[in-house]
């Protein structure tokens, strides 16, 4: 299964990883908060640390991760409104969250506001992504130069972007997706193209697997599927 995520659905399975990396780095004992946690795939990261969830509970089942629903939610509120004292947290993870929230700017503000001086805020989000858990979708991704303006407005330093795989990964998977939308039993026109499907079969998805070592040469890195971010609060 880790080996069909890796290559087939790498986004999610590098951001995972990554998060899991991230939770390596926070002290044991210390106070996090999960914001968007949602189904909360995260929690067993963090197991060391005095865990809190946060979300605005307003998705159905279906559109959190897993189909499972939302898990226990310790603050329902507004991203910009989190019922909690100033300086209450030494971290926050949030994960493709922004793209869903109207007013990302205020979200930075808050985070600097329930974040601790020092505290870590650990942070993932879209640049290329199709609509997904509508209505509540607001933007297509923000870029690198989004967070280093707006972090460092709103209180933090030590601001770390990094891509979540380049053009060469970012293709492969929407390679794979236009294979899954067009798959031959769809209606009849798909169906008479099926040996034309066949054929993109045999040269896309060997692909997958051949893009991660591409991406090594891509020296521009205008495309990326999102970017994983740190930052710490002033």
């Amino acid at each position: 299964m880790n080996i069909f995520r890796k290559f087939f659905r790498f986004n999610c399975y590098e951001r995972d990883k990554w998060v899991a990396k991230m939770s390596h780095t926070i002290p044991a004992g210390s106070n996090v908060l999960d914001v968007g946690a949602g189904s909360c795939p995260y929690r067993e990261l963090f197991k060391h640390c005095n865990y809190k969830t946060h979300d605005f509970a307003q998705l159905k089942d279906f559109q959190l991760r897993g189909g499972t629903g939302y898990n226990k939610i310790d603050y329902v509120s507004d991203i910009n409104n989190i019922s909690v004292d100033n300086a209450s947290f030494d971290a926050i993870i949030c994960t493709e969250v922004f793209e869903h929230i109207p007013e990302p700017i205020l979200a930075l503000n808050e985070f600097a506001r329930i974040l601790r001086p020092g505290g870590r805020l650990i942070l993932t989000a879209p640049l290329q992504s199709g609509i997904h858990q509508e209505p509540f979708h607001f933007y297509g991704g923000f870029t690198n130069f989004w967070y280093e303006k707006f972090l460092n407005e709103s209180g933090f330093k030590e601001i770390l972007v990094e891509e979540n795989g380049l053009f060469n990964r970012f293709y492969s998977q929407e390679s794979l997706r236009f294979l899954l939308l067009n798959h031959p039993f769809k209606n009849i026109i798909t169906f008479l193209l099926s040996p034309f499907w066949l054929v993109l079969c045999f040269i896309l998805v060997p692909f997958a697997f051949i893009a991660p070592f591409l991406d090594t040469f891509d020296r521009d890195k205008r495309f990326t599927i999102g970017y994983h971010v740190t930052a710490t609060r002033i």
